[in-house]
């Protein structure tokens, strides 16, 4: 009884999923709905059991018509291992799901519905697991605010890309429309992210082991999995320092 209540307080479907089921109603893709459904969510439980074997706070669980989107209530500061391989495990599954189900029950039309998810999860359009992976990649060579940004330039040009190249399709531009205002929330909350990706920093003990040393005093060339030690032209000053420096006690931005 308890882990029932459990699931239904994670699992929540969209009222855009609702929507979409109807539009396949009517437009004779019902079934390939479904298809799609099931898919969707093999592909979170990926997600959500590497996941779990982290020990990561798991918020929500949304289904979408195109997929399906995990939210964490988990630190910024995590490792990023941790988070490319919580991010892997999804299309692991799906494609292990895929390849199993065809061997006992081979289905040439439901391997193309799971390739197509998957084409498109891959895309590198914020909230996708492509613009993840993109990100993850950026956050090994780059900070952790140039990342942010660049996923999210990288997520509208692809999404103009889409427009352009794609012929008319309902339930594409609804997915595109979407997505789209997801960037633009993301994007207006780009400095608060920052800003908390900082506060972690400051309020928490962690335990890097890379070093790196910033030739000036700005926070934002900070890198995720790295310990940074700043240097303002006469002395060597520690994160901590650096980072008491922009909050108070309270954990407030000046």
């Amino acid at each position: 009884m308890e882990r029932n209540l459990i699931i239904k307080s994670i699992f929540k479907i969209h009222p855009f999923y609702f929507f979409a089921a109807f539009i396949c109603s009517i437009t004779g893709n019902f079934k390939g709905f479904v298809i799609f459904s099931v898919i969707i969510i093999v592909h979170e439980l990926g997600h959500v059991i590497m996941a779990l074997l982290f020990k990561w706070r798991i918020e929500k669980v949304i289904i979408l018509p195109f997929g399906a989107l995990t939210v964490f209530n988990e630190d910024i500061n995590r490792p990023l291992k941790e988070e490319a391989l919580i991010l892997i495990f999804g299309p692991f599954i799906q494609v292990l799901f895929t390849l199993i189900y065809s061997y006992f029950n081979y289905s040439r039309e439901f391997i193309n519905y799971s390739s197509v998810l998957l084409i498109f999860n891959l895309l590198p359009i914020f909230p996708l697991d492509g613009s993840k992976l993109l990100n993850i990649i950026l956050n090994i060579f780059l900070s952790f605010k140039k990342s942010h940004l660049i996923t999210l330039y990288i997520s509208v040009i692809t999404i103009l890309i889409i427009l352009i190249k794609s012929s008319f399709n309902l339930i594409l531009f609804l997915i595109i429309g979407f997505i789209s205002v997801k960037v633009l929330d993301e994007f207006k909350i780009h400095n608060s992210i920052f800003n908390r990706f900082l506060l972690e920093r400051y309020t928490k003990s962690f335990h890097f082991r890379k070093n790196k040393i910033i030739k000036s005093t700005d926070l934002s060339k900070m890198k995720r999995d790295y310990c940074h030690t700043f240097y303002d032209g006469k002395r060597y000053i520690t994160e901590r320092e650096i980072l008491k420096k922009r909050f108070d006690f309270h954990g407030k931005t000046w």
